[in-house]
This record gives C-alpha cells, structure tokens and sequence, in this order.
C-alpha cells in the first residue's frame, strides 16, 4: 500500500494567498495559455512538410518507413506523460516545465539540417519528451488553480491554445515550404517557440500549493488504504474502472486517426494533385478548428456532461475521415471539408476527456490518473503511424482510411456504453 504522495514544496510566495478559482488565478492562468501556445507551435512545425521531407528529400519509398518519425514522437510522449504524473510527486511542476523546454531546444534545428532520415526521428524523440513534459505540467497546472468547478473549461482552454498555435504553425510552414523550400526556413521558427517557453518558466509560479489546498477541501476524503501509487492508478485508469476506462480508449483511437491523418494526408492529396500550400490549409484548418472549438467545447463540458460530447465527437471525426474519400475527386474541398469535421469532432473529445478522468480520479491520485489517461491517449499516435504504414503499403491509403473512420466510429460506441457522468466534488 502506497500512502498519498505529498505534493512537491510549492514556490510561492508566502504572503500570497492561495485560492482556487479562474478569476482569482488569472495572471498565472494566461502565462501558462500563452506558454501552451508555445508547446502547440513546436509540434506544429512537423504537420505538413516533415511527411514530405521523408518521401521527396530522403527518398523513402515505404509508408512505414515515412511515418516513423510519428511512431517515435508517440512512444516517447506517451511513456513520458505517464512518467510525469509520478514526477509530480518528487519534483515541482515548474522545474518539470524547464526540463521539458531544455530537451526541445535541439528540435527546429536537427529538423532543419538532419543529413539523414535517423536524425528526424532521434529529434522526434526529444521532441516526444519536449510535449510530455511541458503539456502534461500545463494541463496540471491549470486543474490546480481553478479547482473542481471549471475543470471543463480549463482543459479547454488549454488545449485551445495548444492546437490552435498547431494549426496556425502548420499553415505558416506549408507556406514557407512553397516559397523556400522544405527546409530549412520552415522549421527553423520552431526556434521562437523555444526561446519563448523558456522565457515564460521563468515568471510562471508553481501550482502544488492550489493542489494541496483542493485536496484539503475535498468533499470526500481518501478511503483508508486506497492505494494511490503509479501502478495501481494504472490498473484503475487503464481496465478497472469502467468510465476511465471508457476514456482512456477514446482518447487512444481519437489520437489514432489524428497519427494517421498527420502521415496520409499529405501524401494523399499531393498524389490528387494538391501543392504544398494546398496541403498546408488542409492541415492547418484541423487543429486550428480543434484548438479553438474546445473553448466552448470545454464550457459545454461544464453545462451539459462530459459523455453527450465525448460520444458525438467521436461520431462527428469519423464521418470527416469519410468526407475524405467521398469527395476525392475535388481534392482541395475534400480536404477542407474533412478537415472541418475531423476539427470540430476531436474539438468536443478534448477537454470533455480529461475533465472527465479529472472527475474520476480522487485529487490524491489525479496527476497518475491524468498521466495514465494522457499515456493511452498518445499511444494513439504511434498505432495510428503504425497502422497507416502497414495498411497503406499493402491497401493503399485509400483503405488506411476508411479503416480509420470504422474504428472511430466503434471507439464513440464503446464510450456511450462505459462512460459514466461524475459530478465535481462527488467522489
């Protein structure tokens, strides 16, 4: 049995009164906005030219062998979102933020003039840590300091912020690449972001002080010899429990139709005669869409449960990926259309998800939770790589899609059967 961890020594402070609430929070809350439009923009920089620096700069002529660079970023962010929740307990989150921007620093630049296709996917793995880290503390950050009642609409800030600088980076870099080439001038703003989250750790105040307070004021306490380690949390979150359960499969399949998209569509609109431009809206409109989407996503998360929007959106994505195919033969409105569902949809998944395990997870145990959920979620990202290489080198991309849209629509099936409404406060 593991006693719960303490929080780590907060870095306030201490003639600063800690309260919890978006209002009273407010300065520190749009620091660490700002700071995830940094986080966003640095992986925005691979959506639209890195798939196409593999096929057309290095010459790969295997689809599993292009999307390899999405297999490591999602095995390494995976593996280190599950880690961060257990380095909560020994580390502060702002020390943890710092550590997650010094990784990315070599990022842009191994991007920009890696002499071979080894190196874009060793920068994938710093840049996999890079998001585990500093993501996973911004998400953390803010369920600390607006308490249990806004949960919805704090995630969905966040995440706005996020794939919303995702969406406007991988427009821009769509752009540069048509007049400068692939690389390096695309890659190398990813220096700003950088430079920019460094800047912002160091006027950014840790949150563990607004955690311990929330767990001191929480309606229910601990039952006694509730295990709260990594492992058990684990467990619970992954199978035992059948609402996070129910999340934790929705946000695997959700990332995984995002990995997928995130290597086929850039090879399947230019073989439709898309140019780089073209490409780089397609991929620009989907997660701008997301990211702004989840504002009023994560206020109606608030209003109205987090199942009605898990469940739709899940519906919502899949018909966007057979929006795709279905009008193929106008590429450019095929993917503009496709990319507005595919935004719209995994906008109301987001925030909906993880203030939905925020209401199932008891404070004691919710940065492991958390880390769990955010764990299974990215692995979404490398089967989804995976998936699509294996399938497009035997089926072709057409098929990689369509398998796609089924299991989408089968993961929004099994959260409307597993997922349960969870009032704040209640547990």
């Amino acid at each position: 049995m593991n006693a719960a961890a303490a929080p780590a020594p907060p870095d306030t402070d201490a003639t600063r009164p800690v309260r919890l609430g978006l209002r009273e929070n407010a300065l520190q809350f749009t620091l660490l906005i700002v700071m995830n439009v940094a986080v966003g923009g640095l992986v925005g920089l691979e959506r639209t030219t890195v798939p196409l620096i593999g096929s057309e700069t290095f010459g790969l002529t295997s689809d599993m062998a292009v999307f390899s660079f999405i297999v490591a970023f999602g095995l390494t962010k995976a593996f280190t979102n599950l880690a961060a929740g257990a380095l909560t307990a020994r580390f502060r989150r702002k020390q943890l933020l710092v550590a997650g921007w010094l990784i990315g620093v070599p990022v842009p630049f191994a991007l920009a003039y890696a002499p071979s296709w080894g190196w874009i996917v060793a920068a994938n793995v710093l840049l996999g840590l890079n998001q585990g880290l500093t993501w996973s503390m911004t998400v953390n950050m803010k369920i600390d300091l607006v308490g249990p009642a806004r949960r919805g609409l704090a995630t969905g800030l966040n995440e706005a912020a996020g794939y919303t600088a995702v969406g406007a980076t991988a427009l821009f870099t769509g752009y540069l690449a048509t007049g400068y080439g692939l690389r390096p001038v695309p890659e190398l703003i990813g220096a700003v972001f950088v430079i920019a989250g460094l800047a912002l750790t160091l006027v950014v105040r840790d949150t563990a002080a607004h955690a311990s307070l929330e767990l001191a004021q929480h309606a229910v306490p601990l039952p006694t010899g509730e295990n709260t380690g990594l492992k058990a949390t684990f467990t619970r979150t992954s199978w035992r429990d059948r609402s996070l359960r129910g999340a934790s499969q929705a946000g695997l399949v959700n990332n995984l139709n995002d990995g997928l998209t995130w290597g086929v569509f850039p090879l399947l609109f230019t073989d439709h005669g898309l140019g780089l431009a073209a490409v780089g809206l397609v991929k620009g409109i989907y997660p701008i869409l997301w990211g702004l989407g989840q504002i009023p996503a994560g206020h109606l998360a608030d209003r109205v449960g987090r199942k009605p929007l898990v469940v739709t959106g899940m519906l919502v994505q899949s018909g966007g990926l057979v929006l795709a195919l279905a009008l193929l033969d106008r590429p450019l409105l095929a993917g503009i259309l496709s990319a507005v569902a595919l935004g719209l949809g995994t906008a109301m998944v987001y925030p909906a998800l993880i203030a939905s395990v925020s209401d199932h997870a008891h404070p004691a145990w919710r940065a492991n939770a958390l880390g769990t959920y955010r764990f299974w979620r990215d692995i979404g990202y490398a089967a989804g790589a995976l998936l699509a290489g294996a399938l497009a080198d035997r089926v072709g991309l057409d098929a990689t899609v369509v398998a796609a849209a089924v299991l989408t629509a089968a993961s929004g099936l099994l959260a409307a059967r597993w997922i349960t409404e969870h009032r704040p406060g209640a547990r």
